[in-house]
């Protein structure tokens, strides 16, 4: 716990540094009695307008927010093409459309199943949304394993085969594995058996392994995230922020 000493230190320090820049640069010059005196008048003036401290903190929280957004803005622009075009992912919606939505997810992760039905929704009512997936599996070896189908799948059967097979995995409620596999592969409408060798192939592993390194410099460390033209979103967003977003991205 901070003492009373130690807290008037802080708030004096706050103080000074939104409301007080020129008391600030005089503090180093105060003597021990001065230094103690106004501490205890900020003490006094914080006590009767304790506002001032949550518009302190606001000010903070509006900074934080605006460092993080010009750095993902950044980190964005420097890793654009493989981002929105590296030419090995699956690519949805309307690929001419004006916006592109890229997501990160795991077939295994709850708030990626939920966001599956609300993106479903947004291309169906939108149809000039360019949407782009990045396989992220980081929830064990179902999710490796499921992941390693859908790219053997959008490898050797192309778009449509990925696409519906996306929708069986993102849906399926047991175990991904040499078991299941050719189930999952039979509810999509494809022969499993082309993708055997696929599975723990150099390229299907390259392509997980391009979207991992891809997250580590996004700094992406959960499932689902969202980069919509110049912003990065973590986690998950119902379908009306969405629109919302897309709307402002528009006007």
């Amino acid at each position: 716990m901070i003492g009373p000493s130690m807290k008037s230190l802080k708030i004096a320090a706050l103080i000074s540094a939104f409301a007080l820049p020129a008391v600030a640069s005089d503090l180093d010059n105060l003597t021990s009695a001065e230094r103690a005196s106004f501490r205890e008048e900020v003490r006094a003036y914080l006590l009767d307008n304790p506002e001032v401290l949550l518009e302190a903190m606001q000010v903070l929280r509006d900074r934080d927010q605006q460092a993080e957004s010009q750095a993902d803005a950044q980190i964005l622009s420097q890793n654009a093409e493989e981002i929105f075009n590296d030419g090995i992912s699956y690519v949805g919606g309307n690929p001419d459309g004006d916006i592109t939505i890229v997501e990160f997810l795991d077939y295994r992760c709850g708030y990626c199943r939920k966001a599956h039905s609300d993106m479903a929704k947004l291309l169906e009512t939108d149809g000039n949304i360019r949407w782009v997936v990045k396989e992220l599996p980081i929830l064990g070896e179902d999710s490796d394993a499921s992941s390693r189908l859908a790219i053997a799948t959008l490898r050797h059967y192309g778009d449509e085969a990925y696409q519906t097979l996306h929708d069986v995995l993102m849906t399926f409620q047991g175990p991904v594995n040499e078991q299941t596999m050719p189930m999952l592969a039979s509810e999509a409408g494809i022969d499993f058996e082309p993708l055997k060798p696929l599975l723990d192939s150099a390229e299907v592993s390259d392509h997980i392994a391009r979207v991992r390194e891809l997250s580590h410099k996004l700094k992406v460390s959960g499932t689902p995230s969202f980069v919509i033209e110049d912003t990065i979103l973590r986690g998950y967003l119902p379908l009306r922020d969405m629109q919302n977003i897309v709307a402002e991205v528009r006007g």
